[in-house]
């Protein structure tokens, strides 16, 4: 029986084509801008995204000792950095790794014969390498006594010390001999030492100019510069990085460290920030494609009045051959339907042809100093040539959509022409 319906419902459309595709033409216009316009907010994202760095990066915590005392505890009451602490930080749920570091508390330069570069010089533990989320360019993933692991930029940092002016040099870190020149701020007093670049690691981390060393090479220059060995009871660490195991469990992580009394900072509370304001940028977006499919579905709702106008005869005729008020109903709720259904699926045909259209012309954008490209919100080079992007939810809730806006125009001339008495409507001229 609803196939007959349907089969008739179909029939009439095709009978008024040209009502159909202006009709549905609306749909299609606002089907088209729900799509773009939120998919601009997915490309949008993804660039912000890309500019944070890798993936490690939003599962990284920084951890350091807080620095407000709260009213009626004393600095010594506060919790440090200590190996206490550091055990405390492995029992929260979500940790993955925890990574203590030592800070070098003297001043530390590389040097590539008469050339030297400065540095932020850290040691840790070599064992809790693999956790750092660093990807090797040359070299191996080692750090033993006499040996480092420099970021990506420290070889473009040395300059010549006895030129007046700062003038950078490019040094291949990894196969030149270099020296570790260790300098006591208080009396001056250098110590130099061969050193050797175990490896090189890619950009993008929150590492890019940093040096890692042994721990215990790191805890001995601290000693010769203090004179005093080192306390394990009162030792501290500089600061501690703690990856979370999950993008999901960062901010859960992060939160469970400030209840420490900790000071904690992550790139996953930054993302969550991000993503609420892209939320919320979508909804607002949607809105405003919504009011076009609005508009379109007042289209709608008035070419089903008039086609029940025009039809009121036939409406009679049904009913006195045997049809019920939910045949005719059925008949006129699948035509709004399929209005709907074809400009939805025509929208979406459209929006991923205008899609290729811009993401071609921002993938090709000139670049230099005057171009149009200098002047948007956000680094073309970041997003691939991706500025539109459409998920396959996207799509499928935009037809939904489409669909039900048809129907939902459709439902009130429907109901009127499922009520049209046929002794009624047969007498209609």
């Amino acid at each position: 029986m609803f196939s007959e319906l349907a089969g008739l419902a179909i029939g009439n459309l095709f009978r008024a084509r040209a009502r159909l595709v202006m009709t549905a033409g609306g749909v299609v216009v606002g089907t088209s801008a729900v799509i773009l316009l939120v998919a601009l907010t997915f490309g949008l994202q993804r660039s912000a995204e890309a500019g944070i760095g890798n993936s490690s990066a939003v599962t990284e915590i920084q951890v350091y000792p807080s620095w407000e005392i709260p009213p009626g505890q004393s600095p010594e009451d506060m919790p440090q950095l200590n190996l206490e602490t550091v055990q405390k930080l492995w029992r929260i749920p979500g940790v993955a790794a925890v990574i203590p570091m030592v800070n070098l508390q003297v001043g530390g330069d590389l040097m590539s014969g008469d050339y030297i570069a400065g540095a932020n010089i850290v040691g840790l533990d070599p064992r809790l390498l693999p956790y750092l989320g660093i990807t090797l360019e040359q070299g191996t993933l080692s750090l033993q006594p006499g040996e480092m692991i420099v970021g990506p930029y420290i070889g473009e940092n040395f300059f010549d010390p006895t030129s007046e002016f700062y003038e950078p040099v490019q040094v291949d870190v990894y196969n030149t001999p270099l020296k570790f020149r260790v300098t006591n701020w208080n009396n001056g007093t250098e110590l130099k030492k061969d050193i050797k670049v175990s490896g090189t690691f890619a950009a993008g981390t929150s590492f890019d100019y940093t040096i890692f060393m042994n721990v215990n090479d790191i805890i001995g220059y601290n000693e010769w510069a203090s004179g005093q060995e080192t306390d394990p009871e009162t030792f501290t660490f500089g600061q501690v990085l703690v990856r979370a195991d999950s993008r999901e469990t960062t901010i859960d992580v992060t939160n469970a460290i400030k209840d420490l009394g900790l000071n904690a900072y992550s790139m996953g509370e930054f993302l969550g920030q991000m993503n609420n304001f892209f939320r919320t940028m979508r909804l607002i977006l949607g809105g405003v494609g919504g009011v076009a499919l609005l508009v379109a579905a007042f289209g709608v709702a008035n070419t089903m009045t008039m086609a029940i106008l025009e039809r009121t005869k036939e409406i009679g005729l049904m009913k006195a051959i045997g049809a019920t008020d939910r045949d005719v109903l059925t008949v006129f709720l699948i035509e709004s339907g399929l209005v709907g259904l074809a400009g939805g699926v025509v929208g979406v045909i459209l929006s991923f042809i205008l899609r290729r259209v811009i993401n071609q012309a921002v993938a090709n954008a000139p670049t230099g100093e005057d171009s149009v490209t200098n002047f948007l919100p956000f680094n073309t080079s970041q997003i691939g040539g991706n500025l539109i992007i459409i998920p396959t939810d996207l799509w499928l809730f935009a037809i939904v959509l489409a669909t039900l806006v048809g129907l939902g125009a459709g439902l009130f001339p429907s109901l009127r022409a499922a009520r049209l008495s046929p002794v009624i409507a047969l007498k209609q001229e």
